[in-house]
């Protein structure tokens, strides 16, 4: 599946590194997704051929192909025109049509004022009277939403285990590229979705869902959730910048140069305006010792590795970090696990994958966040003074 997609010149939010392949996760999907029935049958080409025509009803339509990863509730597909022009649609039907709508327009912001060298390193949406245009089709129970993409370039991977050159690289180029997403902070959008806001929301899940967890289990939630917002205060969050993010960085969601320089990124899934450091737990995976994995867990201990402090060396040359911003590096995990594993991942992974997760979150993931991360050990390596 590699090799197919790099034949491709298009923005495709595959994040391989959920992928055990997709005909087995498209047969999980069929067996045991929560989705509704009506999902399964509906003919997502219909959906966007009636978005395409009330966009501009003069370009036909040649074809239109899935190439969605099967592994949440995010579809997309390639759209061929008859005069051979391509663009990508992405159709979502997950959360709250106000997310879906307010994160587009930070990312067409976003990729429409980044400056060089990354003035074409974001896909950029299609717009209509000057704002990005989205198709919302709602019949009885059914809301599903469309965007359209430009494709995107795409050039080289890194390969699966970096080496020591790689991770400095990575290390100066994700320092580079915050920083220039920083200098945009004040001009994008604002954004109503907060991390306070994610937590609380499955505080009220557990509240009104009593069966979807046991009762220990959601004393545990409740118990992480508590810490979490003890914990943000104490490392002085109120300081820290907010930027956009995208969370899940693996090396099939983005290419580089042949010097290994970022040149492209896409899947935006996870994408939403916080704290660089949610970034840095899916940047200790890139550059971990066992590398990029089909077969994944979500386990801590990749910021541990020297390998992760090799990468923060390199990125705090170029991107400064603070003491507090380390101390939270824990807490961008445990927020990591409450809401994209515990209370989201059923919409991210495939039945089979989701439950192994979740699964992990309670006997592993949750138990190992103030056992098996040690902040004083980054603070020291990068040689920073504490306040």
């Amino acid at each position: 599946m590699h090799e197919t997609f790099c034949k491709f010149v298009v923005f495709c939010p595959y994040s391989f590194g959920k992928i055990i392949n997709k005909l087995s996760a498209a047969v999980l999907l069929l067996l045991a997704c929560n989705f509704t029935h009506l999902n399964f049958i509906m003919d997502y080409s219909k959906i966007i051929r009636k978005a395409w025509e009330e966009y501009d009803a003069t370009k036909v339509i040649h074809k239109i192909e899935d190439i969605s990863p099967m592994v949440s509730t995010n579809y997309v597909f390639r759209v061929t025109f008859e005069d051979e022009d391509i663009i990508i649609a992405k159709l979502s039907f997950f959360g709250k049509y106000e997310y879906f709508k307010e994160d587009h327009r930070i990312i067409h912001t976003l990729s429409n004022n980044l400056l060089y060298p990354y003035e074409n390193f974001l896909a950029k949406s299609l717009l209509r009277n000057n704002r990005v245009y989205m198709y919302r089709y709602k019949s009885g129970k059914t809301d599903i939403w469309v965007v359209f993409y430009n494709p995107v370039r795409v050039m080289q991977r890194m390969p699966r285990r970096l080496d020591d050159s790689h991770i400095r690289k990575f290390g100066q180029q994700t320092g580079k590229f915050h920083k220039a997403c920083s200098r945009l902070r004040n001009v994008l959008p604002k954004s109503i979705k907060t991390l306070r806001t994610d937590i609380n929301a499955l505080l009220e899940m557990l509240e009104k869902d009593k069966k979807k967890f046991t009762a220990e289990q959601a004393a545990c939630l409740r118990h992480h959730c508590e810490l979490f917002l003890k914990n943000r205060l104490k490392c002085n969050v109120s300081s820290f910048e907010i930027i956009p993010v995208f969370i899940d960085w693996n090396i099939g969601n983005f290419s580089v140069t042949n010097k290994q320089e970022l040149y492209s990124r896409w899947d935006y899934d996870w994408f939403r305006m916080s704290y660089r450091m949610l970034d840095f737990y899916f940047f200790s995976r890139v550059v971990s010792d066992a590398g990029d994995k089909t077969a994944f867990s979500y386990r801590i201990n990749t910021m541990m590795e020297d390998r992760f402090i090799l990468f923060l060396q390199e990125y705090h040359k170029v991107n400064p970090l603070t003491a507090n911003e380390l101390k939270f590096l824990k807490e961008a995990y445990r927020f990591f696990i409450l809401n994209y594993v515990v209370k989201n991942g059923s919409y991210f992974f495939s039945e089979q994958y989701s439950s192994k997760l979740v699964a992990e979150a309670f006997d592993i993931y949750l138990p190992s966040v103030d056992t098996e991360f040690d902040a004083e050990k980054l603070i020291h390596a990068l040689k920073i003074k504490e306040a």
